[in-house]
C-alpha cells in the first residue's frame, strides 16, 4: 500500500475525517451559459454542451479548482474529483463519448493541484478521491414495461467504461477510487471489477471507498435491494469504506447509517443531500440544521468520514468539521466470519443457522417440466417454477441450463434477467449451476446479489481451478468446490478429505480466498444400487463432512440431496423418505445446505420405523443386505405412504389442539392458523404458554 494509503489509515483511527460537498451545486450558482460551457476548445461542437459539469475540467479549470480549493478551505480532508458523469454511457448524451480518459484524467490532476498547492501553505495531509458515478443507465432494471429482460446496457459496457475511467484517474494521481451513489448494485459490482482488473494489471493497490444510495423510507436501493443485501453485494471489494449518499437528507439517513455502522467490518461514511428537494429541486437544509444532525451521527460513534451531496455548500463542510474536532471515530469491530450472501434480500449463514434448502427445480438436468419449458422458449412459465420453490421454503435457488442443444449461455442470461424482475423469487440468493465456464460467466454479469457458483474443481488441475476462483472473487460470488481432482471425483472418505484439504490451501493462501466463501462439496453418490462399492457412498459422505467441518470449521458443506435416491427414480415416496433420512445424519455430521426440493421434503419422524431403520441400514452401510432388504419394502412403502397421506388430511383436525398446531407447523398448513392459536390461548393460563408448547414442539 503507498504512502498516502498508509497516512489515510493512520488519520481514519485517529479522527472523523470530512470529505467536501457538492460541485453541482457550486457551479449552479455560477449560472454558466452555453458559451461557458463550450470554451474556446468546444467553441463548434455539434450539440448542445450546457450542463455538462464534468466537462468544465477542460474548459473552465479555474473554475474547478476554486471550488476544491473553497472545499479544502472549509477543512475538507477528501476532495472528490469533478467526474460524476465521465463514463461513456453519460457523455453520449453531449456526444463525447472520446473524452472520457481525458475528463477523468484532467479532473483528477486539478483536485491534486489544488491539495498540493495548499499542502505547501500548511503541510496538511489531504486526499483526492477519483469519483467513480453510475452512469445513466442500469444492468439491473428493464427500460421497457413489455420485456423485463431488456437492459439498456451490458455489463461488460460497464466495465469498459468503468476502466477507462480508473486509467484516467490513477494516471492523475488520485489517492482514492469512490464508487459513489449507487443505485444498481450491479453497476457497482461492474465497477468494483474494472477496478480490480485495472489495479492487478498495473500491479498498484489503491484503497476503494463506496457509497449507496437508499432511495426512500423502505431502505431499499433503486433496483430492491436492503442495505444488508447491498452490504452482502460489494463487500468482496475489500473496500476501506462502505457509505451511504445522496437522494435522502440526513434525518432521512439516520436510521440506515445507523444499521450500516453495526452490521460494517469496515470504516463508515455518509454525505447527505441538504434534505429532500423543494417545490423547484432546490435544497435548503442549513449548514446548522444538518451539523445538530451530523452531530448526532458523531456523538453515537456511527461515522469515520462525513461531507455533503446535492445542495451542500463550503458553510456545510464548514461547520461539520467544527463538529468533528470535538468527536471520535467510530472505531473497527472484528465481526464474526459467516458466509453472507444475497438477492433483493441478504441471507447469512453462520455455524448456528439451520440447513439452508437448496431449490432444485430450476434446472434443466433434473426437472423434465423446466427443461421442456425452457426449450420450448416458455420463460414466464418457467419462472413459476422458481416461485413455487421459494413458497415451498427454498432460501437459495439453483438455476442450471445445460443442455445440448440449447445456447445455455442466453438461456442463463435471459431467465435470470426475468427473475431480476420478480422480487418474490429475486429476495432470494441465486446458485449459478453449470459445467460449462461461459455459462457460469454469463451468469455473474447478470445478478447484482451475492449468489454462489456451483461449481469449480481441480478437475483440469492447479492453474485453470485458480484462474477461475480469481475471476469468481472479482465477480463477488461464494463458490461450490467439488471434491474432484486430476485423478477424477472422490468417492472415499480419505479422498474426499484429502482433495477438500488441498483445496483450500490454495484458494486461502495462493489468492486469499475467504473460508466463509468456500462451499465444499463432496459428492453425494446413488446408494442401493447392487454394485457393493457402492454401499458405503452415503456413510463416507457423511464421515468425510465430518471430518471436513472439523479441520475446516468457517467453510460450508453441501451437495445435490437427489443423487443419493437415484437407483430408486420413479418411486417418489422412497426417495422422499431415503432424502429425509440421510439429510437427518449428514446434518448432525455438519451438512450446512443441499439442493432439494424443499416441497417435497417429508419429516424424519414421520417416517414410519420400520422402513426408517430399512433407510438407515443402506444409508449407513450397517449389513451386508441391507439393499436387498430395502427394494423388497420400497414399493409396498409408496402405496402405504399415499394412503397415510390420505388418511391423515382428513383426519388431523380430530386431534387436540395443542396437536392440531403442531401438525400444522410440521407440514405448513395456514388455513386455521388463526382460529386453533386463538383456542389454544384461551386454554392456556397464560399466552407464553402456547408459544413454548404446541408451537415450540411442531419447530422442534
Amino acid at each position: 500500500m503507498g504512502k498516502n494509503s498508509n497516512s489515510l489509515q493512520a488519520l481514519l483511527k485517529k479522527r472523523i475525517l470530512i470529505k467536501d460537498g457538492a460541485m453541482g451545486t457550486m457551479i449552479q450558482d455560477h449560472k454558466l451559459n452555453e458559451e461557458n460551457y463550450r470554451g474556446k476548445r468546444f467553441k463548434k461542437w455539434e450539440k448542445p454542451l450546457k450542463g455538462n459539469i464534468d466537462l468544465l475540467s477542460l474548459t473552465q479549470p479555474e473554475l474547478i479548482y476554486n471550488v476544491h480549493s473553497k472545499y479544502i478551505e472549509s477543512g475538507a480532508d477528501i476532495i472528490t474529483t469533478n467526474t460524476f458523469n465521465s463514463s461513456i454511457p453519460s457523455q453520449s448524451d453531449y456526444g463525447m463519448e472520446n473524452f472520457v480518459r481525458e475528463l477523468n484524467y484532467e479532473s483528477a490532476v486539478l483536485a491534486k493541484k489544488a491539495i498540493n498547492d495548499f499542502y505547501e501553505k500548511d503541510s496538511q495531509t489531504r486526499f483526492a478521491a477519483g469519483v467513480i458515478g453510475p452512469t445513466n443507465k442500469t444492468c439491473s432494471i428493464s427500460p421497457n414495461v413489455n420485456d423485463p429482460s431488456e437492459r439498456n446496457i451490458s455489463f461488460d459496457e460497464l466495465v469498459d467504461t468503468y476502466s477507462i475511467a480508473c486509467e484516467g484517474l490513477i494516471k492523475g494521481g488520485v489517492d482514492i477510487l469512490l464508487i459513489e451513489t449507487i443505485f444498481d448494485t450491479l453497476n457497482a459490482k461492474a465497477a468494483i471489477y474494472a477496478i480490480k482488473n485495472t489495479l492487478d494489471n498495473k500491479k498498484l493497490d489503491i484503497p476503494i471507498m463506496i457509497s449507496g444510495t437508499i432511495t426512500d423510507a423502505s431502505g431499499r436501493t433503486l433496483s430492491g435491494q436492503t442495505l444488508e443485501a447491498f452490504y452482502n453485494s460489494v463487500r468482496h471489494a475489500e473496500p476501506l469504506l462502505i457509505g451511504l449518499n445522496c437522494a435522502l437528507g440526513a434525518t432521512e439517513l439516520r436510521p440506515h447509517i445507523e444499521e450500516l455502522s453495526k452490521l460494517s467490518e469496515t470504516y463508515t461514511s455518509v454525505h447527505p443531500n441538504a434534505g429532500l428537494p423543494n417545490e423547484f429541486g432546490g435544497y435548503d437544509d442549513t449548514p446548522e440544521n444538518m451539523g445538530k444532525i451530523i452531530n448526532d451521527f458523531m456523538i453515537n460513534n456511527w461515522v469515520n468520514v462525513v461531507g455533503g451531496c446535492c445542495g451542500t455548500t463550503p458553510e456545510h463542510i464548514k461547520k461539520f468539521a467544527t463538529l468533528a474536532k470535538k468527536r471520535q471515530p467510530r472505531r473497527l469491530v472484528k465481526k464474526e466470519n459467516m458466509t453472507r450472501l444475497s438477492g433483493l434480500e441478504n441471507l447469512n449463514i453462520n455455524q448456528d443457522s439451520l440447513f439452508t434448502n437448496v431449490g432444485e427445480r430450476t434446472n434443466i438436468t433434473g426437472s423434465a417440466k423446466f427443461k421442456k419449458l425452457i426449450e420450448g422458449n416458455h420463460y414466464e412459465e418457467a419462472l413459476n417454477i422458481a416461485r413455487d420453490q421459494v413458497l415451498n421454503g427454498a432460501q437459495i435457488i439453483d438455476i442450471n441450463m445445460d443442455e445440448g442443444m440449447l445456447n445455455s449461455e442466453h438461456a442463463m442470461d435471459r431467465f435470470l434477467k426475468l427473475i431480476a424482475s420478480e422480487p418474490d423469487i429475486s429476495k432470494v440468493p441465486i446458485m449459478i449451476d453449470s459445467s460449462k465456464w461461459s455459462v457460469i460467466v454469463a451468469g455473474l454479469k447478470c445478478i447484482q446479489g451475492k449468489c454462489i457458483v456451483n461449481s469449480i474443481s481441480l478437475k483440469e488441475g492447479e492453474k485453470i481451478f485458480l484462474e477461475q476462483a480469481k475471476e469468481i472473487k472479482k465477480y463477488g460470488a461464494s463458490m461450490v468446490v467439488m471434491a474432484f481432482d486430476e485423478n477424477g471425483q472422490a468417492d472415499t472418505v480419505n479422498r474426499k478429505f484429502e482433495i477438500c484439504e488441498r483445496s483450500y490451501d490454495l484458494l486461502t493462501n495462493k489468492i486469499n480466498i475467504n473460508p466463509s466463501d468456500i462451499i465444499f462439496d463432496p459428492n453425494i453418490f446413488a446408494v442401493a444400487t447392487g454394485i457393493e462399492e457402492h454401499n458405503s457412498y452415503g456413510l463416507s459422505f457423511i464421515l468425510a463432512t465430518k471430518k471436513i467441518k472439523k479441520k475446516f470449521p468457517e467453510i460450508l458443506i453441501s451437495g445435490g440431496v437427489s443423487n443419493i435416491s437415484f437407483s430408486f427414480r420413479g418411486n417418489n415416496a422412497i426417495r422422499e423418505a431415503i432424502h429425509s433420512v440421510f439429510l437427518y445424519h449428514a446434518i448432525r455430521a455438519g451438512m450446512d445446505m443441499g439442493i432439494v426440493n424443499p416441497s417435497q421434503l417429508v419429516i424424519y419422524n414421520t417416517i414410519p420405523i420400520a422402513i426408517r431403520k430399512k433407510i438407515e441400514d443402506v444409508i449407513l452401510d450397517r449389513t451386508n443386505n441391507s439393499t436387498e432388504e430395502l427394494i423388497n419394502i420400497a414399493n409396498s412403502f409408496g402405496k402405504i405412504e399415499k394412503k397415510e397421506n390420505k388418511k391423515d388430511l382428513h383426519e388431523w383436525r380430530s386431534l387436540s389442539i395443542n396437536k392440531k398446531l403442531e401438525f400444522a407447523l410440521i407440514h405448513g398448513i395456514d388455513e386455521f392458523v388463526i382460529e386453533d392459536t386463538e383456542k389454544a390461548r384461551c386454554q392456556s393460563s397464560r399466552p407464553l404458554d402456547v408459544i413454548e408448547g404446541p408451537l415450540m414442539d411442531g419447530m422442534n
